[in-house]
């Protein structure tokens, strides 16, 4: 049986409390103005505000209206990586020999393979390399090859426009380096062999072949294996600083879970089954991306309160969850945001040309979303409205308090 919410303290305690506020004509109202700007359509805005312990609708605007949601997509993601993966869950990348070893000599070729993990660096191929001089390979006959085939080969995905591939985001694959330092000369897997071969010489391990591309066969051998960090930092950096290349890389690997290859379409067909198993509404719901890049991506602000519900409502993710949004002025894309609100608010944000997005937390009670589009959008006057936005919350937040016997 699903949980329901223990809405937390500052620490996220397990004491359950619910908002005092509640829903009337004169919070609707005052929303509804806060919403309003000669440069935004109300027509092309989606918003909701909800309790987050009992999930009464506490104000909404167009909720059900699919609209683009800009980086706010990568609350979908996120949550579904953390729900089917776990926060604990560490993507691995391995060298592996294909051939035989005869004393310091390893007579064949060597791959290096990974499942997709978005922060592999030259510091762990290093350290990949380490392990081989620790395990006493002196010579690698063979050539040094990167196998990225646990993702397709796209570098990018639909409805993205051409520059954002080097430009928003570095290329896509399962095997990427330092995030693709030194594409489009070379493609990511080529990148990641040079660095390991590079790494290998370092350490006075002498190579005989050139880099390459390849599939490691079923009968490779393990030599080496690098693990990242858990997926809960991984998220935390993701979602505070809205980045697109670790969402896209998240959404490719879940579409590797039941053994196939991992795709965008796949990824994005975990994450709607998450959601319908989590009873979040999908009716609407599009995801062609993981980052929100793409013109082609539609949610409801309905679904985005959903979502956030629950991350807050399964205890084994929730901590993670919610450390993952930024702070407002504190922390991520929040930093310089609702000063008045500081520690108050924790939240998701998105800009692209065609929309602006604010979704997250207030005092840990209310729910919230707000989705802007335009063609292009008036970003500036969008984020202004969305800090009205939460501002009259707390102010009515407040004002419902004190007037509590």
């Amino acid at each position: 049986m699903r949980l329901r919410l223990a809405l937390c303290s500052v620490a996220f305690a397990a004491t359950a409390v619910s908002s005092p506020l509640a829903a009337s004509g004169d919070l609707s109202a005052r929303l509804t103005k806060s919403l309003r700007s000669p440069d935004i359509s109300l027509a092309r805005t989606a918003a909701i505000a909800m309790d987050a312990g009992t999930g009464t609708v506490l104000y909404a605007h167009n909720d059900a209206l699919p609209v683009h949601p800009a980086s706010n997509e990568k609350l979908p993601v996120s949550w579904a990586a953390l729900t089917r993966l776990g926060t604990e869950y560490r993507f691995t990348t391995e060298v592996l020999g294909v051939g035989r070893r005869a004393g310091r000599l390893w007579n064949g070729d060597l791959y290096l393979r990974s499942n997709g993990d978005p922060t592999l660096s030259s510091a762990d191929i290093a350290a990949l390399a380490a392990t081989l001089r620790a395990r006493g390979i002196r010579r690698v006959n063979g050539r040094i090859r990167g196998d990225e085939s646990a993702f397709d080969q796209r570098r990018g995905a639909d409805g993205w426009k051409r520059y954002f591939v080097g430009g928003e985001t570095p290329p896509l694959s399962a095997l990427v380096v330092d995030r693709a330092q030194g594409w489009p000369s070379l493609s990511p897997p080529l990148l990641a062999a040079r660095t390991l071969r590079k790494a290998l010489v370092a350490r006075k391990i002498a190579v005989g072949g050139r880099i390459g591309l390849g599939t490691a066969p079923g009968d490779a051998v393990p030599l080496a294996t690098d693990t990242s960090d858990p997926l809960s930092a991984i998220v935390q950096r993701m979602n505070q600083d809205s980045d697109n290349f670790t969402a896209e890389m998240l959404l490719k690997h879940l579409g590797t879970l039941d053994g196939g290859v991992g795709t965008s379409a796949r990824g994005a067909a975990v994450v709607i089954a998450e959601m319908r198993a989590a009873d979040i509404p999908t009716a609407g719901v599009r995801l062609v991306d993981g980052s929100g890049l793409s013109s082609l991506d539609r949610m409801t602000a309905r679904t985005l309160a959903a979502v956030i519900r629950a991350g807050l409502e399964n205890p084994e993710i929730r901590a993670a969850f919610v450390q993952s949004l930024a702070v407002a002025g504190r922390s991520g894309t929040l930093r310089a945001r609702l000063p008045t609100l500081t520690g108050v608010v924790r939240g998701k944000t998105g800009t692209t040309d065609l929309a602006c997005s604010l979704s997250g937390l207030l005092s840990d009670s209310i729910v919230f979303a707000v989705l802007q589009n335009g063609a292009p959008v008036a970003y500036w006057s969008a984020r202004t409205a969305q800090d009205r936005f939460v501002l009259a919350l707390a102010s009515s937040l407040r004002r419902s308090a004190s007037t509590r016997p």
